[in-house]
């Protein structure tokens, strides 16, 4: 009887955490553009390749897209995916471009754990580039999130006048 409850309960957390990691980092077929690592190195620049494909960050108020204020798409670096609007840009103080919301269908969600701890890590939803994370600590009265993103994973498109 023991061994038989010892057998259901390693049952149970194998099925479980089969599952629950097959939904935490997509595979790259998941994206309509697919490249090899040698053609993203050949098309991105150095700072754009260490964000978008190696998921790195870049140091805090080092983007001029932080000061970006007119009406405009922020766009994948990538694959000039939209991302973002202006309009829903906020100064949160932490160095980075946020927002509280994304454009519609721009971002793919995953989890990043490469802290020690689960994030919830954005992606474009094109390409599957890193664009950085996004936390419940935004403006309340909007939607409550903060997507924190890397400047150099994404390009400001102004708004035609």
């Amino acid at each position: 009887m023991k061994s038989s409850f010892y057998f259901l309960i390693a049952i149970c957390f194998a099925f479980v955490s089969c599952n629950g990691n097959a939904q935490k980092k997509p595979k790259s077929e998941q994206f309509e553009i697919q490249k090899t690592d040698a053609e993203w190195k050949k098309e991105l620049s150095a700072e754009e390749y260490y964000i978008l494909r190696q998921a790195g960050t870049e140091k805090p108020f080092s983007s001029d897209l932080n000061n970006v204020k007119e009406a405009g798409t922020f766009v994948c670096a990538a694959c000039k995916n939209p991302l973002f609007k202006t309009k829903h840009k906020f100064d949160s103080g932490t160095g980075w471009p946020s927002f509280d919301q994304p454009i519609e269908g721009g971002v793919f969600y995953s989890t990043d754990n490469k802290l020690g701890y689960s994030r919830n890590e954005v992606l474009c939803a094109k390409c599957g580039g890193h664009l950085g994370h996004v936390f419940n600590d935004g403006p309340p009265e909007t939607t409550g999130k903060r997507y924190c993103m890397n400047g150099d994973a994404m390009n400001f498109i102004p708004a035609e006048k």
